[in-house]
């Protein structure tokens, strides 16, 4: 059996703790599209998916926070909802996505990463709280079928 040394060990589990909290955000994204109406909806769920593409996510990443947005605040518009944004998660997701962006600018990239980071957090649980209130009114009136 391979030992690794403790350095490599402890990236190792970096790197996949990293890597699930990837997978977790983007199906809460995918989720979150999904409860809204294909008539609300302003991109596919599947979608989301784009953004582990190298280079490409980094650009993908605003599309996908504009079209989350426009997606929640259609579908509830449709249900007759109050919402407490009038974009959802949109100020919280773009500036997660500018810190995201801003990481590699030499001498204040870490400082923006750690902001990204909870940013990145702040934007999860916000569309994960949408999510969840669409879920409540489900009853109310439920997602149109799919054409």
């Amino acid at each position: 059996m391979q030992h690794h040394p403790p350095p490599t060990l402890v990236l190792i589990v970096v790197l996949w703790f990293t890597a699930l909290a990837g997978v977790l955000f983007l199906l809460t994204l995918q989720n979150a599209l999904k409860k809204c109406a294909p008539a609300s909806r302003t991109m596919k769920p599947g979608k989301v998916w784009l953004m582990l593409i190298p280079v490409f996510g980094f650009v993908w990443q605003f599309i996908i926070v504009l079209n989350i947005s426009k997606s929640l605040k259609n579908e509830f518009a449709r249900r007759g909802m109050p919402c407490s944004e009038e974009n959802p998660g949109q100020a919280s997701g773009l500036a997660m996505c500018v810190c995201g962006c801003c990481i590699f600018i030499p001498l204040v990239g870490e400082f923006v990463g750690a902001a990204g980071f909870v940013l990145w957090i702040v934007y999860w649980n916000r569309i994960a709280n949408f999510s969840r209130l669409l879920d409540a009114h489900q009853s109310i009136a439920p997602a149109s079928p799919i054409a």
